[in-house]
């Protein structure tokens, strides 16, 4: 593709009438977001009282995980809901970018309860203190329960950044779980209480390495980073070899949401009468080949442009 670097240039060319923003796709709530709300902050509740009647650690923490699910969940009901709100003069793409937001604060806020826990645990294996390890494990495996279920309602909505990110939580919760069971059955027939803390950090730390690749696409999508299954380059070249392009420029593509891209570029035209013509191919190849939809393309005709030849 020739094509001279994507910085701003100024064009006197009026830009083609050509928007595929795509406003008629349908973005549904999960439906299961209220019913998983609803379902873990009950939980966390008796999961806490138990929590501190036993002095298990990990059946507390496993609590606080639970009651920060409760706020992960809430956050993504709520950005689900004003993400289907239409575009306006304010937002003119529309509210789709909140769950982005929403994404992140629940990364923010994983980051956080795992940092607590894991200081409870050092805080114990220093100082361990007694668990009533009957009680772990019946209210650990229910809780192991609950949280597969939770999932099971997320698995059936879109997976959007937002709808992954209290994903994240119920199934680092659903770890949790069956680490504080784990540590339940240790202690019932072994009286080993050092196991509670230790298992608290491993599930910690496979947690964090979820949690930080979550992270690192969301703030790869807030910065508008070419989405990770497109390549720049190659769509370039494929629009640049259209029947009647000399060469795209400022070719620019996004994310307006984690599921759906935009792409906005300058064409330069051998003939712009030709331009209907163009247009309709390039659409069709965005569409079929790549599935981009939301596009913005500017014809400009070949006389008096300079044009470097490189390729992207």
């Amino acid at each position: 593709m020739n094509a001279p670097p994507a910085a701003g240039h100024d064009h006197d060319h009026e830009p083609a009438h050509d928007h595929g923003h795509g406003h008629a796709h349908s973005h549904a709530a999960n439906r299961g977001l209220p019913l998983a709300l609803g379902l873990t902050l009950v939980f966390a509740v008796l999961e806490a009282g138990a929590g501190a009647w036993s002095g298990s650690l990990a059946l507390f923490g496993d609590a606080g995980h639970m009651l920060t699910d409760a706020l992960a969940l809430a956050l993504a009901l709520i950005a689900a809901r004003m993400a289907l709100r239409p575009a306006s003069a304010r937002h003119s793409f529309g509210l789709a970018r909140v769950e982005t937001l929403a994404a992140l604060a629940n990364s923010l806020f994983m980051l956080a309860t795992i940092a607590i826990l894991l200081w409870q645990a050092v805080v114990r294996l220093i100082t361990p203190q007694p668990v009533a390890g009957e009680a772990v494990t019946v209210v650990a495996l229910l809780g192991l329960g609950v949280n597969l279920f939770v999932a099971w309602l997320l698995t059936r909505g879109e997976s959007d950044l937002n709808t992954r990110a209290a994903m994240l939580h119920v199934m680092g919760d659903a770890l949790g779980s069956v680490a504080a069971l784990a540590s339940g059955l240790v202690i019932q027939f072994t009286g080993w209480v050092t196991i509670d803390p230790l298992l608290t950090m491993l599930i910690c730390g496979l947690i964090l390495a979820s949690t930080f690749n979550l992270l690192r696409q969301v703030v790869h999508t807030l910065l508008e980073g070419v989405p990770a299954y497109l390549s720049l380059p190659e769509i370039g070249r494929a629009m640049a070899a259209v029947e009647g392009v000399r060469s795209v420029h400022d070719l620019h593509i996004w994310s307006l949401d984690s599921r759906r891209p935009a792409l906005s570029a300058h064409l330069v035209l051998a003939d712009l009468r030709q331009w209907e013509d163009i247009l309709a191919r390039e659409r069709s190849l965005l569409g079929e080949r790549f599935g981009i939809a939301h596009v913005t393309l500017q014809p400009e005709p070949a006389s008096g442009v300079a044009v470097a030849v490189r390729i992207v």
